[in-house]
């Protein structure tokens, strides 16, 4: 005889033991119960699915039989007169026209008495590296954006700042 054959009496028998009497009836049961419900549920997806449909082409037929309006004719309303003055106009003459003209070199006009004044000579700069320039930034969080070899730009955090701030 087969060897498989004679061992499954055996093998029922072991197991037979360890569940409980109706164990295979509850287990045969819930099987059949969750089944159920998938179909249940298959059909009821597929039953909805239909109803939608229906509806939106029930929609669809709905609006394309709704009457058109046509817009009324714009009808242009008669003025009982003119709600304007016309006006003509024409250049002032030449001795009625303000002009300014630059002082001469050397006379300044000012409110106080004495005026310092500031020339600005030429070399008396420096460029500063990007340490230094973000140096100058501590206090007002910003980046240095390289986008070419020779290119960069300074970009900062809050949009305040590009409007300016004191250094001191």
């Amino acid at each position: 005889m087969n060897q498989k054959v004679d061992n499954e009496p055996l093998l029922a028998a072991v197991f037979a033991e360890a569940e409980p009497a109706n164990f295979r009836d509850a287990l045969f049961g819930e099987t059949l119960r969750r089944v159920h419900r998938r179909r249940r549920w298959r059909q009821t997806r597929r039953l909805a699915g239909i109803f939608v449909v229906l509806g939106l082409l029930g929609i669809f037929v709905w609006q394309k039989n709704l009457p058109q309006r046509t817009p009324a004719p714009m009808t242009a309303a008669k003025t009982a007169g003119r709600s304007y003055t016309r006006v003509r106009t024409q250049p002032l003459p030449a001795r009625e026209t303000i002009t300014t003209q630059p002082l001469a070199p050397g006379r300044f006009v000012a409110s106080m008495a004495a005026v310092d004044v500031v020339q600005t000579g030429r070399g008396n700069y420096r460029l500063i590296n990007d340490n230094e320039l973000l140096a100058l930034l501590t206090s007002h969080p910003a980046a240095l954006v390289r986008t070419g070899p020779h290119s960069e730009q300074l970009i900062f955090a809050n949009p305040e700042d590009e409007k300016g701030f004191p250094l001191n």
